[in-house]
């Protein structure tokens, strides 16, 4: 599993400054959600970028896994507190994979009057 992160961090940058020229209301709007969650200073910013790296995981984003993964380095994020959050997002992963296997169980019951 290799992959240049920092080209295709370029990459990104790229294609969505492209997309940005097209459509530039839908990336104002994104900035614009991006910076409202951070306007109350209730969280420092690692913390953010910390949240921003799980949720990038669970979504399977690799373009926000190369942004945010930069900015949490920046802010000061270590390999640990990094690979902290991580964990969060797996056993979240899991934990929601245990609930919709409820669920299934649930479906067939109905299905089966079992």
């Amino acid at each position: 599993m290799s992959q240049d992160w920092n080209e295709y961090r370029g990459e990104v940058i790229r294609t969505v400054g492209n997309f940005a020229k097209q459509s530039p209301d839908t990336i104002r709007g994104l900035m614009t959600m991006d910076g409202a969650g951070a306007k109350s200073g209730h969280l420092e910013p690692k913390v953010h970028e910390l949240i921003a790296l799980a949720v990038a995981v669970t979504t399977r984003c690799d373009g926000c896994i190369a942004m945010h993964t930069k900015k949490a380095v920046e802010f000061g994020a270590s390999r640990e507190e990094i690979s902290e959050a991580l964990g969060v997002a797996v056993a979240l992963n899991a934990g929601a994979a245990i609930t919709y296997s409820a669920r299934v169980l649930d479906a067939h019951t109905q299905l089966t009057n079992a």
